[in-house]
């Protein structure tokens, strides 16, 4: 720490009181303390050393030091002086007008975030974490580094690790029918990352972005950022359905959809649906995002193909990420473009954004060409499919006459839709988190007003298949709990109503 520069600026405070310098270093290093520049366990420097470095006598460092120990700001044990716990004196913070609170309008009408990860039974998206090979994800991470060069240590391809996209390239062909060569696929920090990306150089602020509705809210967040005008489309059991009116009256930019398990509903866009959306986005000299974040786990049937690889040279930037195959943390995505936009996006890249995790990526890329991310997949596929059972088993036997399950074909989670739609799913997943069940509402997904989508969201890869019953018997307790209590509602407002002259 520089204490000559410390004291120098609380010298300025008190410069006018004329005090010898024994009491103004006192003061100073008071002052300092007070506020919290020095904070509770800060240990101080030995007092030869401060005098020579302020150019000050010895004593003059001492009589500071006693008077702040006799005050209770020091304390002093067998290694030096250090800083007391004292609560800092801070200046009241105003809050600001709401005009000038920092986050844009636009950003406010979201629905509030997670601080941290959430964590409990049904989160969604959160895959079996403890079946990951972590040892063998070490050793991949361990040969990476000892292979990397000293050119390696520069920022790196804004593209991403050239292996490392070839070895995408090579698996979205042979596993999702995806048409692309490695220059078509670029690296990002995950889904996240990518819909910002594919929102700030594809589109023009104002421009029209369609969205799922219900929908995914980190879509919404990106497309709101970038100054997009979001409009809704509904969702139905075939997925996502624009008329030939919303063509005509609100024609878009950007289509976003997760058309292999519909987030959050679960749902699969039929194959008529899916032709027919790339032809009128043809049409309309429009992109689709193909937001693919889980299509990996298909329980029942054969894995579906891409959006993408329907068509030659499709107008589709296809999303993916390997934070629900591997983990999150791992925060590598992908964007797939068509070929006639990956010059462009190459240049964009290149401008603003992030050049490192070099390491990451080669392991990566060594975890795809060994053939281990297939052997992974495979066995969590099994998994996912047992814990998957075992959650619909539980769901038809304690809530089947109050709820259906949809969407539970695929993925890592599926929705629970409440026959009643005056049931709030919203207060009954509040009480369930009183209970550590994170079991989200389908209503909190709205992008424009009301769904009429009202149950629950369930994630249950990382949950285990004996554990689902007895979870399961306690959410259904709260919903027959909400029920019940609504019916009492219903029936005293009528007998009210009918005794009313």
């Amino acid at each position: 720490m520089d204490y000559a520069r410390l004291i120098a600026r609380y010298t300025e405070r008190h410069r006018q009181h004329g005090w010898p310098r024994q009491r103004l270093l006192h003061e100073c290093l008071r002052a300092a303390i007070r506020d919290g520049t020095l904070a509770a366990g800060t240990r101080l420097v030995a007092t030869r050393a401060l005098a020579e470095e302020l150019g000050v006598a010895r004593n003059t460092v001492l009589y500071a030091y006693e008077q702040l120990a006799s005050e209770g700001y020091l304390r002093t044990d067998r290694r030096g002086t250090v800083v007391a716990a004292v609560a800092p004196e801070r200046p009241p913070v105003v809050a600001a007008p709401a005009a000038r609170a920092g986050l844009a309008r636009r950003m406010r009408q979201l629905p509030v975030a997670p601080a941290s990860a959430e964590s409990g039974a049904f989160v969604p998206g959160v895959p079996a974490l403890d079946q990951f090979p972590l040892s063998l994800w070490r050793r991949m991470l361990e040969r990476a580094w000892r292979g990397l060069t000293v050119a390696q240590l520069n920022y790196a391809d804004p593209a991403g690790e050239p292996a490392l996209r070839a070895a995408i390239a090579d698996h979205l062909r042979a596993a999702r029918g995806v048409v692309c060569e490695a220059g078509q696929v670029f690296i990002t920090d995950g889904t996240q990352s990518s819909l910002d990306l594919c929102a700030r150089a594809f589109a023009d602020e104002g421009d029209t972005v369609w969205h799922e509705h219900p929908g995914y809210a980190g879509a919404l967040a990106a497309f709101r950022a970038a100054g997009l005008d979001v409009q809704g489309i509904p969702v139905d059991e075939e997925g996502m359905a624009p008329q030939a009116a919303d063509w005509r009256e609100r024609p878009p930019r950007l289509v976003y959809t997760t058309p292999s398990h519909q987030y959050p509903i679960g749902s699969v866009l039929s194959l008529r649906r899916r032709l027919a959306l790339l032809a009128a986005a043809r049409a309309a000299g429009a992109l689709i995002i193909e937001d693919d974040y889980d299509s990996e786990f298909r329980h029942d049937g054969a894995p579906l193909s891409a959006m993408q690889g329907l068509e030659p040279d499709a107008p589709v930037l296809y999303l993916g990420t390997f934070s629900k195959t591997m983990f999150p943390s791992l925060r590598i995505g992908f964007v797939v473009v068509p070929p006639a936009l990956a010059a462009a996006l190459a240049s964009v890249r290149g401008q603003a954004s992030a050049r490192g995790r070099v390491a990451d990526q080669l392991a990566l890329a060594e975890f795809l060409r060994s053939g281990q991310f297939s052997l992974h997949l495979r066995r969590m596929r099994r998994l996912y499919r047992q814990r998957r059972d075992a959650l619909v088993a539980a769901l038809e036997t304690h809530m089947g006459k109050v709820a259906t399950v949809h969407g539970g074909s695929a993925g890592m989670h599926l929705a629970l839709r409440f026959m009643d739609p005056a049931l709030s799913d919203t207060a009954i997943s509040a009480q369930a988190r009183a209970h550590g069940i994170v079991a989200r509402p389908l209503s909190e997904h709205a992008v424009q007003g009301a769904t009429g989508w009202h149950g629950l969201m369930l994630g249950y890869a990382q949950v285990p298949a004996e554990r689902m019953d007895a979870l399961v018997r306690q959410l259904a307790a709260l919903v027959h709990l909400a029920a019940y209590a609504k019916r009492e509602h219903d029936m005293n407002h009528e007998a009210t109503s009918k005794a009313a002259p």
